[in-house]
């Protein structure tokens, strides 16, 4: 097995010379989607309105399962697989950039995954609104390779364009639902309507011809709607669709309890984690209740809950009545990567330092954003790090142990400890509070890699997932861009939980 970040900076991708093959796999034009540009924020802006003017997604969400539901789909919203006992899938989330980043995974995925019998998107299918012009190499493209289905559940980008293309590509070729009434004015409703983004015309014209690329047998799939479970072997697989603001309305709360009243070992699948940057996020329901109130119930025996829409990994074990639940976090499927060196020290639900785990390293991160920082600024003899300076850092901040051996010339300065002040490297919980600068996360706010960063290490990955009667494994596997990760994917994160 290849050497991970834990191990050594060339396995976190540093210094390495040869690129991957990735760059075979992408078209000969590639779109660079920049989240700088008023155009790409402009068209993005369904979110804002949403938690200015109401969120419409629960009844439009309600809609478009009506639909489904006179469409002949089963009203449990159950896919019943003929899988064995013992088998594998992956999990990919917040894919669909269409660039660098998003085809340096797929070379690793197909290794690693030649053997599995599915995979799920968990969150944000295509950047940045959801178009179905975008699934031909933003979806069709990278995965064609791939001979397995793929679900998906949506991420609030899917929802950008009310999920049209969404429903379109994963649930049987969905037509477009019927307008609805347009609000009376004046009113929130009315206001919302008028600024709403909504499809170009004539979009997804093409959609039938990039499906060929994923025309196999062995990959076709067709799932009930934007939520769904899955049952697979021993376990269920419970997706749920978190729509903008990161809520599921009533009538998806009621299937949730429902579904998740079945005696089964389960795994959730979320379009926004529970567990995430060392906070607790529940996902509320319309009407009461939280999604992890249900996932903690003892009866309904979640082993593991795993979120998208945070670009990186994150894993936190939580003892909960005598037993551990994992939640994930596993958004590094392509997008822009989310820092982790703004994460505090970690101490929550009784989870600290010593449990958790994320990937990229902290010290990583903030040698990634710093070189960012240095060339965007043009300030590159004052920003950059050098993965040793700012893992030291980072462990002096946080005063934690370095993730992996520290380099010996490594030396704190204090030029290193204003950079990493400047670019929001978390603290212990106790001094965050005193030490808190206005500039806290604004580097993941106005300066996110995206389209700027097309050299590697790229720092994304996906899961393995292996079941058998008696336990599911979980591996994060990483993809830096490099050939020596393309030819060997190493493992960055591994836990077994026992089923029995």
């Amino acid at each position: 097995m290849s050497d991970s970040s834990r191990d050594t900076a060339e396995g976190a991708g540093w210094g390495a010379t040869e690129l991957g093959e990735y760059k075979r796999l992408m078209p000969h034009k590639v779109e660079k989607i920049s989240w700088l540009n008023p155009k790409t924020l402009w068209a993005a802006r369904n979110g804002v309105l949403a938690s200015w003017f109401g969120d419409p997604t629960g009844r439009t969400r309600s809609r478009w399962v009506a639909q489904r539901a006179a469409a002949g789909v089963p009203a449990d919203k159950v896919i019943r697989r003929d899988d064995p006992d013992r088998f594998s899938f992956l999990v990919i989330g917040d894919t669909g950039e269409g660039d660098e980043p998003q085809y340096a995974v797929v070379p690793g995925l197909l290794k690693v995954g030649r053997d599995t019998r599915f995979a799920v998107v968990a969150s944000d299918v295509i950047y940045p609104v959801g178009s179905a012009d975008d699934y031909g190499t933003k979806y069709f493209r990278p995965y064609q390779d791939y001979q397995a289905p793929i679900y998906a559940i949506p991420g609030n980008h899917d929802w950008y364009e009310d999920l049209g293309a969404f429903m379109r590509v994963f649930c049987g070729d969905a037509p477009p639902l019927e307008p609805e009434a347009a609000p009376r004015p004046p009113g929130r409703a009315w206001l919302r309507s008028l600024l709403w983004h909504r499809p170009r015309k004539g979009d997804g014209q093409r959609l039938s011809e990039v499906r060929e690329l994923r025309s196999a047998p062995a990959q076709q799939a067709v799932q009930p709607g934007p939520y769904w479970a899955i049952d697979a072997g021993p376990v269920r697989i419970v997706g749920i669709d978190t729509g903008l603001l990161g809520t599921i309305d009533a009538e998806q709360g009621a299937w949730l309890r429902e579904v998740s009243r079945d005696p089964r070992p389960k795994i959730l699948i979320t379009g926004q984690p529970l567990y995430v940057d060392g906070e607790h996020h529940p996902c509320a329901i319309e009407g009461g209740g939280t999604v992890d109130e249900i996932v903690r119930d003892p009866a309904h025996r979640y082993v593991a809950a795993i979120g998208g829409d945070i670009h990186n990994y994150q894993r936190y074990p939580v003892q909960v009545d005598g037993r551990t639940i994992q939640y994930l976090v596993s958004g590094g499927g392509g997008a822009f990567m989310h820092a982790t060196h703004t994460i505090p020290r970690v101490d929550i639900a009784n989870v600290t330092e010593k449990e958790f785990r994320c990937y990229p390293l902290r010290g990583d991160s903030l040698a990634f954003y710093s070189a960012l920082y240095g060339r965007r600024l043009r300030l590159r003899r004052f920003f950059t790090l050098t993965e040793a300076q700012a893992a030291a850092v980072v462990a002096e901040r946080l005063e934690i142990q370095p993730g992996r051996a520290p380099a010996p010339h490594a030396r704190i300065t204090w030029r290193t400890r204003l950079v990493a002040g400047l670019l929001g490297t978390g603290r212990r919980p106790d001094r965050a509070k005193r030490f808190r600068l206005p500039v806290r996360k604004i580097h993941t706010q106005l300066f996110s890699p995206s389209s700027a960063t097309y050299s590697p290490p790229f720092f994304k990955c996906f899961l393995r997932v292996d079941v058998t009667p008696e336990t599911v494994r979980l591996r994060c596997y990483a993809a830096t861009g490099n050939r020596a990760q393309e030819l060997d994917p190493p493992v960055e994160d591994e836990v077994t939980i026992a089923l029995i």
